[in-house]
């Protein structure tokens, strides 16, 4: 559920809910956006840089600016968690964008996204999202060499039809 604008303009809020052994799929970095995860039922694991933290209900985590981050359902229940992001840029599309993903990859009963998808995705989002630990400039040469590839190829209309406009 997302609700933007809740927390003051220009912030994204969104309420995530992770069913028991569920997680984000990479540890990621945000350049240039502050996320908070407040939990508010079960209990969380996070890595914030190299730090671990496992937080119960009423528990806020902050991740900095460009700080490689991951998270999962530490408990045997469902966990609910608020999360706001400030500034939210595109971050309601990233997240809609993902979720589609996910659901095609999920019903083609493939274990990983597509790379020409994936190249797609981190162009598009470029300014939300960058890889963990590699440098910057190389990958982001990569990803768009690939998302190029995938227009010229025609490759590109799936991915683009998952994306909310």
């Amino acid at each position: 559920m997302i609700h933007e604008n809740v927390s003051g303009p220009g912030r994204l809020a969104w309420e995530l809910v992770l069913a028991p052994g569920g997680r984000v799929p990479s540890s990621h970095a945000h350049p240039a956006q502050e996320e908070r995860f407040t939990v508010i039922e079960g209990r969380m694991r996070f890595r914030v840089g190299l730090r671990p933290i496992v937080a119960g209900a009423g528990t806020t985590v902050v991740v900095p600016p460009g700080t490689v981050h991951s998270f999962a359902n530490a408990g045997p229940d469902p966990a609910r968690v608020l999360v706001t992001t400030d500034p939210a840029l595109e971050m309601a599309a990233l997240l809609e964008t993902a979720a589609a993903m996910a659901r095609e990859q999920h019903a083609a009963g493939r274990a990983l996204p597509r790379v020409l998808d994936l190249a797609l995705f981190m162009c598009d989002f470029e300014r939300e999202v960058r890889a963990p630990y590699l440098p910057v400039a190389p990958v982001r040469l990569v990803m768009r060499t690939l998302a190029r590839l995938a227009g010229a190829l025609g490759r590109d209309s799936r991915y683009r039809r998952l994306r909310p406009r």
